[in-house]
């Protein structure tokens, strides 16, 4: 009994090590790069789809724009969250924050929420009905916050690193929404033409990892040079 109790002790130890050895480290970056690009659609870009509305027609409106894949003109796609995977040391994360998160017209704003870990979010219900939000974590807590007329803002804190964090709304079945909440400062959101910058990123060899809700998880590599920008192009497609 004496020796399983070494052995599972001696294991606990050795994965405690471990865990610890992989945990991102602050340091002060000197002559760091940039990695600065695009997430592009390769193929034909799907046409926007319009749904009806079911429910509380006079908040909500009659239709709306299914905004789960969004690829411009230029074929860039917006709502990419962009992150380097494997950094391990870098510029320190932002102390926690409280960050805002809507719900407008019977959607949620933003679509995708990018935030350090451990910052507190306001649910806001700016419309006057009924929304019951669901968050679904498996590193943190699921939850589910009702907010009735009266209960316009609701707090949680969001305390461990996790991507993604599913939301939806119970009573409105088309309101769906992602949180991302990140250890280290090396993560971005594409804008409208799927662009992207990442700064102040340590000398390196890394994995650029790109993640959308529909289109699934691309990698690439990059290297980034002291005090040099490293141009990134990358591609995603239906699966």
């Amino acid at each position: 009994m004496q020796g399983l109790r070494i052995v599972s002790y001696s294991l606990a130890l050795m994965a405690g090590l471990a865990a610890h050895a992989h945990a991102y480290q602050a340091v002060d970056v000197v002559r760091g790069g940039t990695i600065t690009g695009r997430i592009t659609f390769k193929g034909t870009s799907p046409a926007p789809k319009t749904i009806a509305v079911t429910k509380d027609a006079e908040a909500c409106g009659r239709e709306k724009t299914v905004t789960s894949l969004v690829v411009g003109a230029d074929q860039g796609i917006q709502n990419v969250v962009v992150r380097i995977a494997d950094i391990t040391r870098g510029r320190r994360l932002p102390a926690p924050a409280e960050v805002t998160f809507d719900q407008k017209g019977c959607e949620f704003v933003p679509h995708v929420l990018l935030f350090p870990a451990g910052s507190r979010v306001r649910i806001r219900n700016d419309d006057g009905i009924l929304h019951n939000t669901t968050v679904n974590g498996e590193a943190n807590p699921a939850f589910t916050v009702a907010q009735p007329e009266f209960r316009r803002v609701v707090e949680k804190r969001i305390a461990k690193a996790e991507m993604p964090i599913k939301v939806r709304c119970d009573v409105h079945s088309w309101m769906g929404a992602w949180w991302i909440s990140q250890e280290h400062p090396y993560y971005a959101l594409t804008d409208s033409h799927g662009a992207f910058t990442l700064t102040d990123v340590p000398p390196g060899t890394y994995t650029l990892e790109a993640w959308h809700e529909t289109l699934g998880k691309t990698t690439a590599p990059v290297v980034v040079a002291a005090d040099a920008v490293a141009r990134v192009t990358v591609e995603m497609t239906n699966r």
